[in-house]
């Protein structure tokens, strides 16, 4: 009786210690953040759907946005104005996320049209970048 209870919390540590090695994987990769915020003007009574790659991650109302950090690669950000009423149909966007980038589009909708504007990608070797063009102009360091 004793073997079996030992045998069975071996098979538990064993399937736990994967657990922990998978989910440290997971963290490790590396990726961008990903920012979608509302229009000023999208309206009081109308929300939007968020899709990432298919899978619904949010629905957006007033005063709200979403973020998250999302792996790098392509991903398609679907959007589908709540509530449904009229043609509105959802609309998608194509994002190529690369490792520490940020990514912020914004949510505008438009005759029953919701769609995402987005901004080109801010990265830590860009930031790095700008602050060193901006210490040259101020004649701080040489070009």
């Amino acid at each position: 009786m004793k073997s079996k209870y030992n045998s069975a919390g071996r098979l538990f540590l064993i399937f736990s210690f994967i657990c922990a090695v998978l989910s440290g994987t997971a963290v490790a990769q590396p990726g961008g953040h990903l920012l979608v915020l509302r229009s000023a003007n999208f309206g009081w009574n109308v929300g939007f759907d968020l899709q990432v790659d298919g899978r619904p991650v949010a629905n957006v109302v007033q005063g709200r946005y979403y973020h998250a950090w999302v792996p790098a690669g392509e991903h398609v950000l679907t959007i589908r104005k709540l509530p449904r009423t009229g043609v509105s149909g959802p609309t998608s966007t194509t994002v190529n996320v690369q490792p520490g980038g940020t990514y912020v589009y914004t949510a505008m909708w438009d005759s029953d049209f919701v769609f995402a504007s987005g901004q080109p990608p801010r990265t830590s070797q860009g930031n790095k970048r700008r602050a060193r063009q901006k210490r040259v102009r101020e004649g701080s360091v040489r070009p």
